[in-house]
């Protein structure tokens, strides 16, 4: 449960005010069509976020040591401090293939920005730190694709206006702590200071 407790806390914070979030915002007022786009969301999630834990798990496996659990731990504090940068979604991350559904768009457009996204990169190393095994694996992927829902839904059903009410700095902050205290807890682990 703490896996699945985790990976959500994490990446649902992270998520707020992050480009894939805007993008939800973007197809929602483009498209006006919430079931699609909260499934087009839902499946690219689901990918993304299986292989990048199963990145995070792979290189576990490979490299089980003090150095790399301190490399692991320098990831999400380095991630803590980028979540404190606002994204911005460029226009031509939002362009549709041809004349595909909402669904295959929202599905195609969420899966191509969310690579190298610092949710999908938390993902990796949530991977890394808690996928001993593929059904952890399982585990992280159903957790940071429930906190990716989490934000990503209301931002689907209620568009601009939640970006003009939800406080997206205090929730950033939130987020760089949360990475930040649990890298410094990791790296304290690491180096055996507790």
């Amino acid at each position: 449960m703490n896996i699945i407790l985790t990976s959500t806390a994490l990446v649902a914070l992270a998520e707020m005010g992050d480009k894939t979030q805007l993008l939800a915002i973007l197809l929602a007022t483009r498209f006006r069509k919430p079931l699609p786009i909260i499934l087009g969301i839902l499946v690219a999630t689901l990918a993304n976020h299986f292989l990048a834990a199963l990145v995070g798990h792979g290189v576990k496996e490979l490299l089980d040591s003090p150095a790399f659990r301190i490399a692991v731990a320098l990831g999400f504090i380095g991630m803590g401090l980028w979540t404190l940068v606002p994204d911005k979604i460029d226009d031509d991350e939002l362009k549709a293939p041809g004349n595909a559904g909402v669904f295959l768009s929202t599905t195609i457009a969420f899966f191509l920005v969310e690579m190298g996204d610092k949710t999908q990169i938390a993902t990796v190393a949530l991977g890394a730190q808690f996928g001993a095994n593929l059904p952890d694996v399982a585990l992280v992927t159903l957790g940071t694709t429930l906190g990716m829902m989490i934000a990503n839904v209301p931002a689907v059903l209620l568009g601009e206006a939640l970006v003009k009410r939800v406080p997206l700095g205090l929730m950033r902050g939130t987020a760089a702590a949360l990475f930040i205290g649990l890298g410094l807890w990791m790296l304290g682990s690491a180096l055996n200071l507790f």
